[in-house]
Order: C-alpha cells, then structure tokens, then sequence
C-alpha cells in the first residue's frame, strides 16, 4: 500500500508539471499572465494583512476615549477626525484588496478559458494525427471524456489552485509574522491549534485524494458505456437488453456515485472541523488577551484583542485554501494525466517533403496496376491475420475479394488504403511501393464506399462534395442521376440545399446511395467498395450495380462482397480464407473447379 501511495504521489507530481509544460510550452503568455496574477494576489494579501491594524487602531481611538471619559467622570468626546482617517484608510485598504481580487481572478479565469480551448485543439489535431489502430483499440466515450470533462477539469482546477496555494501561503507567513509583532504570548496562543489543524488538513486530503482521481477513471468508463449504449439503442431494443444493458451501466455509475460521495463526504467534514477549531482560537485569543489585558502592562489593548480575532480567522482559512487547491491539484493531476497521456500516443510518421510519385501528372497519369508481394500482417503479434499474400491485378481490372468472415478481406483493404502498414512484404501500385509514397497520395488515388455509412450535419450538397474541389452543377446532377437519387433529391425541400440534421433526415439505404454517389464526384483511378450495396434493396441494387460498372469502367477497383451475385462480371476473383488466397479466377474458371467458391456460391443460390 506505501509503494501504490508513493507511485500515486509521483504520478500526481509528474502529472501536474507536465500541465504546467504545455500550459507554458502552448503558449507563452500564459506565464506572463499568471505572474501579474500572482502579483495581483500578492498585493491582495498585503492589504488583507495590514487592514486590521488600521482596524486596531480605529477600536484604540474609541477606547482610549471611553477610558479618559471614565478616569475624569467627563462626558465621552470621541475624535471624530481620527476615527474619520482610520475609517477612510480601512475602506481604501479593503477597495484595493478587492479590486486586487477581482483582477487576478479575472487573469486566472481568462487564462483557464483560454488553455482550455488550446487543449482542446491540441486534442483535435492530435485525433487527425493518431493511427486508426488507437480509436479500433480505445473506447470513443472514453476519448470524448478526455476532451470535454478532463479538460474542463484542468483549466478550472489547474491555475486557481495554484494562485489559491500561493495566496494561503502568504497570507499565513505574513499573519504570522504580524502576530509575533503585535504579542507573542497570544500569536503563541493562537498557532496551539496549528497542530490540530495539519492533522485534519492532511486526514481530510488523504482520504479525499484518491476518491478524486478514481473519480476521472471512473467516468471515462462511464462516458464509453453510455457512448456505445447510445449508438446501439436500435439493437438493444430489437434484442430486449435494456435490462442488462442498464445493468452495466449501474455498476460504474455506482462507482462514480460512490467515489463523488466520498470524496466530497471527506472534504465537507473539513470545513465544520476547521471552524470548531477556530472558535476554540477565539475563545483561547479572548482569554489569554483578557488576562494580559488586566495585567496593564503587556501593552495588549482593546484594538490589539480585535485585531488579534481577524488574525485568527485569517490564519485558519489559508489552511483550508491550501487544503482545498492540494485536492483540486490532486484532482487536475488525474485529468493531466489522461489528458497528456493521450496527446503523448504514438502518431502517423509525419511525411512533410515526400515527394508525388504517381500523381504528379495528375490521377489520369495513373495506370491502376496493383501488385501483392508476400505481404503479411497482424492486428496482434500473437497471431497472423494475412499469411504470405500474393497477387497481381492489371490496370483497369474489377477484382472481387470474397471469403468467409474474417478471411481477412476488410484487412486486405486497410492495407492497401495504408491504414496499417504491412508486417512483412510490399504493395506497389504502378510499380512504386505504398510505403514510398506519402498517405495524403494513396488516399486522393482511392475512392472509397464502405459498408458503414457516414454523413455529418450540413447541406446535402456539402455532403456529396466532401473535400472535392471544382465539382460542378452537371457533374453533380449526373452522378445523382447514375446512382438514380436525382429523382428522390428534387423532392426534397431545398433540393441539393436540403440540411442533413440526424439520422433520421436519410435512410440507411439513401445514406448509403449518397456515399456512392460522392465516390463518383471523387473520380479517383482507383476504387474500393466494401458491401457498398449492403443497405439497399435488390430492384435498387440492381440499378446501383449499372451505375457502378459504368464507374468502374476503366479503373482498377477492389470489391468486398458477401451476395456473391453481385461480382459475376468481375474480371478477377480472389477468394480468401483464413488469411490466404485459396483461389483465383473469373467466375467461370471458378465455378468449373467446384471447390471452395463454388460452395460459397452454391449456398446462396441453392433453390434457383
């Protein structure tokens, strides 16, 4: 248990210098910023500190009146022009502390806002930069968590804990000092409770800590179990889990009940502790100074004893502000550490200066050969999804990949499209090898329809056009026209203008139609379509399946399809399984080998 405690103390350190890095290394006027904060707090603290003696001598004024009043049996005269000089110089001690206060805050809070969204676009651009192995390995409630509330965490937590930590310190050195000044018999009274109070501080943060930083872990879990509830509410509610899915998700939202209660049980009991103990502070200042006061000759006055009882309560609450920011630091800590641990994945190799290799005379320039030489992969090193795979696709050829699932065919896919690179082997497309060639290239030679349809809020016109310049009115209404949405879009209110706001605006049949359509805008050399039929019915299909041998017509294009009627008129058909090309062949050749894909064939079209 010490060495957990201890590995936990040193990620918390580590966690918060690391914060403090990127909050200096983002953008330098940060530091800047929060030195004049700190110097707007410094001078908070100074006024806060020299006030009650202004406040003491005030009380001295009145006092030493009532006293002279009552020694000469005269009517009380009080100096009204010296209670008036005190009056003013304590109001404008107090106006300046307050105005001190609101500047700092003002930097502190413009600072977190600030930091925030520079995080939040460090996180964006980092999500463009990872591997698409992290998000097939990582939960996306988990990554949106770190976005949003590990965030928010930091820069509400981060910079005013800090500025608080900084304040209490000084404020408690600098009362100190002012007490021993003033009357070390009740400066030494009053700090008897300090014990007292570091056993509670430390208690209190000791046990709160931990319930702080499981809380952070605790609701990234919770955010990826409501993420993928959320996006399967259809197969929930087809499959009846609703029960045992709102099951799983009680357990961590207990959890993070349990921990938020805790923590929060913890630190509550600070404050109502901290406040007994600074009565028995009062009660002991009022005694000793009573005391001192009928002795005469200590040189404790009226003023003294209530400039004493300010000190004390500001004594007492810088303990509870360095308490608190040691548990907002502590729960910062938590989400720096997710935070920067995300920013600290492993990116894509940058490839900044390669130079084009096949589109340098533009995508007509590209001839589509494609050439597989013993190429091997593994999602995990511990076992071999693609085994020695060879072959060969001459310019212009529809290659249908088929096999049963998990064959390796959507793998095959990521491959080429440089997704994940390759174990062992090469892929060379028109004889240069993928891995010579940047990403940005291979992906403007590809034109992709994938099973999984994507569409994003906006226009359906920015839709179709997604990151496709110089697409004009009549190569829109053509394309429209070949995957046979022309018709369906002219009904539309707003036509190609229609705004496209949540699922439910498309079917899954109309949002697969608008993707193909968009791969035909794209005009790409190369084609990949991955069941790009699977969500539209068999008249439509029939259609879409024209449409698409007038697409592919002439370019090289790669069909994952599991209706094995849908690649008849392929020009080559590899047929996988279990990583390997067991066959190859047009239809016909293979068909007349009665073997493993005929078989596939066979059990789809038994009864015709």
């Amino acid at each position: 248990m010490k060495r957990k405690s201890f590995e936990q103390t040193k990620f918390s350190t580590k966690s918060v210098k690391t914060a403090f890095s990127g909050l200096s290394s983002s953008h330098p006027s940060y530091i800047v910023s929060l030195v004049f904060a700190l110097i707007f707090v410094l001078g908070g603290v100074v006024l806060s500190i020299f006030a009650p003696t202004e406040l003491s001598n005030l009380t001295n004024v009145i006092s030493n009146a009532v006293t002279k009043s009552s020694l000469t049996g005269q009517p009380v005269s009080i100096p009204m022009d010296e209670i008036a000089h005190y009056a003013i110089i304590l109001v404008c001690f107090y106006v300046a502390g307050g105005l001190c206060a609101f500047a700092s805050n003002f930097i502190l809070n413009s600072i977190s806002n600030y930091y925030a969204r520079d995080l939040r676009s460090s996180i964006q651009k980092k999500i463009n930069a990872l591997p698409l192995s992290y998000f097939d390995t990582n939960q996306f409630g988990d990554i949106l968590s770190r976005i949003t509330n590990d965030v928010d965490n930091i820069a509400q937590n981060l910079t005013t804990s800090v500025a608080s930590m900084f304040q209490g310190i000084l404020m408690l050195l600098g009362v100190l000092i002012m007490m021993f000044v003033k009357s070390w018999q009740l400066a030494l009274t009053c700090i008897a409770s300090l014990p007292i109070l570091l056993i509670l501080v430390l208690l209190m943060g000791k046990l709160a800590m931990p319930q702080f930083r499981a809380r952070q872990k605790v609701l990234g879990e919770l955010n990826g179990v409501i993420e993928e509830n959320y996006s399967g509410q259809v197969v929930i509610k087809a499959f009846g889990r609703e029960d045992k899915e709102r099951a799983q998700f009680d357990d961590p939202n207990k959890r993070l009940g349990k921990t938020m209660f805790l923590g929060e049980v913890y630190m509550g009991m600070l404050q109502p502790a901290m406040n007994f103990v600074s009565y028995l502070a009062y009660a002991g200042v009022m005694l000793v100074g009573g005391l001192l006061l009928v002795e005469g000759n200590s040189g404790v006055q009226y003023g003294t004893l209530v400039e004493f009882l300010v000190y004390v309560n500001l004594f007492q609450s810088p303990l509870s502000s360095i308490s608190q920011s040691m548990n907002s630091l502590s729960s910062a800590s938590a989400a720096s550490g997710r935070v920067y641990e995300f920013l600290a994945e492993k990116e894509v190799k940058k490839e900044d200066g390669v130079p084009l290799r096949l589109l340098q005379n533009g995508p007509d320039s590209v001839r589509g050969q494609v050439e597989f030489q013993h190429v091997c992969f593994s999602y995990d090193p511990s076992r071999e999804i693609i085994h020695d795979f060879s072959a060969k696709i001459a310019p212009g050829s529809k290659v249908a990949i088929v096999g049963p699932t998990g064959a390796g065919k959507t793998t095959m896919v990521n491959l080429l499209m440089r997704f994940y690179e390759t174990s062992s082997g090469s892929i060379l497309i028109d004889g240069v090898d993928t891995k010579e060639m940047s990403r940005s290239e291979i992906h403007d030679i590809f034109g992709m329809v994938l099973q999984d349809t994507w569409v994003f809020q906006g226009t359906l016109r920015e839709n179709l056009v997604y990151n496709t310049k110089g697409v004009t009115e009549e190569q829109i209404q053509a394309a429209l026209k070949a995957t046979h949405l022309l018709h369906y879009v002219k009904t539309l209110p707003g036509g190609l203008d229609y705004e496209i706001k949540d699922d439910s605006s498309l079917s899954s049949g109309e949002r697969q139609l608008l993707t193909i359509t968009r791969a035909m805008l794209r005009g790409c050399p190369l084609l990949i379509l991955d069941e790009a039929t699977s969500n539209v019915d068999t008249r439509t299909e029939e259609r879409i399946q024209k449409a698409m041998d007038a697409l592919t017509k002439g370019k090289t294009s790669f069909v994952i399809a599991h209706r094995l009627s849908t690649i008849k008129n392929a020009d080559l058909i590899l047929v996988m399984k279990d990583g390997n090309i067991i066959e190859q062949g047009n239809h016909g050749q293979l068909m007349e080998k009665n073997g493993f894909y005929a078989s596939l064939y066979n059990s789809q079209f038994a009864f015709e």
